[in-house]
């Protein structure tokens, strides 16, 4: 697919594009790219969708922002901009994983009028995280929380061809034996440059500031308070231990009428490569209520 450029709120974004219809914007993660949706976007298109899924601002070939911003409000105000940008309308949906998929919330919430339907994996709404904070595997699964936060993680992260991506990886999945090694490249090449690797670690050191991360001063807490009206699904691997079948249940009954979630078994934190075929086949259920 051939890779397009569009400027919102002064910063030009990378997309691919594929299919024709409503817009379904698709929102990678960390460390991710488009890559990541290669199994879902053809099927999206084929279903109806004009398919268009970003490189994250800061994440190239997309622009590093000119003021370094990483913010959530920013990258919230980015998806909400390519709504408004491709000529979106009220039948678009919204799909995003990981960081795209904490944009996902906050976009849905905060401009419902774009967005008939929204699906997300593996990060729940942030009123969630709290349940299973002081346990310890989760402790040590959010372990790049801390370590990025260290000054010396940019020298670090790159060495051994950014191995530390490579054990990333290996530490966030499940055992289906997928093989990552198309999404580990792909991610290691928009993260590469030291302005590119700077704005990807940006995302934790500014939105999860250590002396604000979890108290009533955290700004992404404010701005991911509020879940979305519009019918959602959430997909959650049951070896990302962030959340079990009963938190899972929570999120749903806490969802408005017509959502829906799923605790997929086996799968790790990446369900859209790790499980292509069942995530698809569960995203195309949900779209055709």
């Amino acid at each position: 697919m051939e890779t397009k450029r569009i400027t919102v709120n002064g910063v030009e974004l990378a997309y691919v594009e594929q299919g024709e219809g409503p817009l379904a914007l698709l929102l990678h993660g960390f460390p991710e790219t488009p890559v990541t949706f290669r199994h879902l976007m053809p099927v999206l298109a084929e279903a109806g969708y004009r398919v268009v899924a970003p490189y994250m601002r800061g994440f190239a070939p997309s622009q590093v922002p000119a003021d370094g911003s990483m913010l959530m409000k920013d990258l919230v105000a980015d998806a909400n901009a390519l709504h408004e940008a491709l000529g979106g309308d009220g039948d678009a949906i919204i799909v995003g994983h990981d960081w795209g998929g904490f944009t996902t919330w906050g976009a849905a919430s905060l401009a419902p009028e774009r967005w008939s339907k929204v699906i997300v994996a593996d990060v729940p709404p942030v009123q969630f995280y709290a349940r299973r904070a002081a346990v310890p595997e989760q402790i040590h699964k959010n372990s790049h929380f801390y370590f990025i936060q260290m000054g010396v993680a940019d020298q670090i992260i790159p060495v051994n061809d950014f191995g530390y991506i490579d054990w990333l990886w290996e530490h966030w999945s499940g055992n289906t034996g997928f093989d990552a090694t198309e999404d580990r490249q792909a991610g290691k090449d928009a993260l590469r440059d030291p302005a590119n690797l700077r704005m990807g670690l940006g995302l934790y050191r500014q939105n999860f500031p250590s002396d604000k991360f979890g108290t009533d001063e955290w700004e992404m807490g404010h701005l991911l308070s509020k879940l979305p009206t519009q019918p959602t699904l959430y997909l959650h691997g049951s070896e990302d231990p962030v959340v079990d079948e009963e938190i899972l249940a929570d999120i749903v009954a806490a969802l408005p009428e017509g959502s829906d979630g799923a605790l997929l078994q086996g799968v790790g934190h990446f369900p859209m490569v790790e499980a292509p075929e069942e995530v698809n086949k569960r995203i195309l259920a949900f779209l055709g209520k």
